[in-house]
C-alpha cells in the first residue's frame, strides 16, 4: 500500500485532499497539522520522516498570510523556506518523494504574457520571496521532486475569497472590487485531484510546473462569477488597486502558461467558471 504523509492538513489543499483520500482504498493518507508536526524544526521532521516509510510527502504547509508576512519576516521564512529545507532533507534521506506547493507570487506581474517555468522570478512581497526561496532550498537539495506553482486559490474550506465575496453579499449592498489585478482563480479540489493522480500513476516526471484552472479573471471577473452563479443581486463596482493599499504588493498580472504541465502529465484542466459552479454548490 501506497502512504502519503499530508503536512498542513487544516489548510484549504489539505482539507481537499482528505476529502479525495475517502475514495482510495489503496493509499493511505498521514495528514498532519502543525500540532502534530512543527516543519519549522529538524529534528521533528527527520524523526516523524524516519519512523514511517513513506512514498510521497505532499507539502500543504504554508505561510499564507501575505499582508501579515511584511512584518512577521520571521515566521514567513521558517515556514516557507526552512520547512520547506527540512521536509526536502528528510525526504532525501528517506528516498521520499516530495510534492511542494509554491505560489505565482514568485513574479512581479509585469509580463505582458503568461509565465512560463522558465521566466525570471522577481517577487514582490515578503511572501512572494519566502516561497521562492523555499523553491531554491528544495532544488538545491532534491532531484525526484514535484513543485506546483499555484494561484488565487479557493475552496469550501478556510478563509478565501469566494467564501468572503459570499459572506459580504450577505452583509452589504454595494461592493468595491480589484479590477486590475489578473490571474487564474484555481479550485484547491482540482489541484489535489492532479496530487491524487501524480501518487497513484507514480510518476517519475519530475520538476517544476504550473498549474491553475483554464481562464483568466480579474478579481472583480470572480466576484461577479460568484454572484451570478449564486444569483445574488449586490451593486459590485470595479475599483483599481491604488482605491485598496495594502502592505504587500501583489503582482498585476499572474497568468501561468500550463504548457508543460499539459505535455508532461496530461491531465486535463478544469475552466475555471466550471470549477467555481462545483465548489458553490458543494457549499
Amino acid at each position: 500500500m501506497t502512504t502519503i504523509l499530508v503536512t498542513g492538513a487544516n489548510g484549504q489543499l489539505g482539507q481537499s485532499l482528505q476529502v479525495l483520500s475517502l475514495n482510495e482504498a489503496l493509499i493511505k493518507f498521514i495528514f498532519v497539522s502543525s500540532k502534530e508536526l512543527d516543519i519549522t524544526k529538524r529534528e521533528s521532521v527527520i524523526s516523524f520522516l524516519n519512523k514511517k516509510n513513506f512514498d510521497f510527502c505532499v507539502n500543504c504547509a504554508a505561510y499564507t498570510a501575505v499582508d501579515k508576512a511584511e512584518s512577521d519576516e520571521d515566521n514567513a521564512k521558517k515556514v516557507n523556506v526552512l520547512g520547506a529545507q527540512y521536509l526536502a532533507e528528510a525526504c532525501l534521506n528517506t528516498n521520499t518523494k516530495l510534492i511542494h506547493i509554491s505560489t505565482d507570487f514568485v513574479f512581479n506581474g509585469m509580463s505582458n504574457i503568461p509565465y512560463t517555468e522558465r521566466h525570471e522570478t522577481r517577487p514582490l512581497s515578503v511572501y512572494g520571496k519566502t516561497k521562492l526561496d523555499g523553491e531554491l532550498a528544495i532544488t538545491s537539495i532534491l532531484t525526484e521532486y514535484f513543485i506546483f506553482r499555484t494561484s488565487w486559490l479557493y475552496s469550501e474550506y478556510g478563509s478565501n475569497f469566494m467564501k468572503t465575496m459570499l459572506r459580504l453579499s450577505t452583509e452589504r449592498n454595494e461592493l468595491g472590487v480589484i479590477s486590475d489585478q489578473i490571474g487564474s482563480p484555481t479550485y484547491a479540489k482540482d489541484l489535489a485531484k492532479v496530487i491524487v493522480h501524480i501518487i497513484k500513476a507514480n510518476s517519475n516526471q519530475f520538476g517544476l510546473y504550473h498549474y491553475s484552472n483554464e481562464g483568466v479573471a480579474s478579481w472583480y471577473d470572480f466576484a461577479k462569477a460568484i454572484f451570478d452563479i449564486t444569483n445574488t443581486e449586490i451593486v459590485t463596482n470595479a475599483i483599481p488597486t491604488s482605491a485598496y493599499p495594502t502592505p504587500a504588493k501583489r503582482p498585476c498580472f499572474s497568468v501561468m502558461d500550463k504548457a508543460k504541465f499539459k505535455k508532461n502529465l496530461g491531465i486535463e484542466i478544469p475552466y475555471w467558471r466550471d470549477s467555481l459552479k462545483e465548489a458553490i454548490s458543494n457549499i
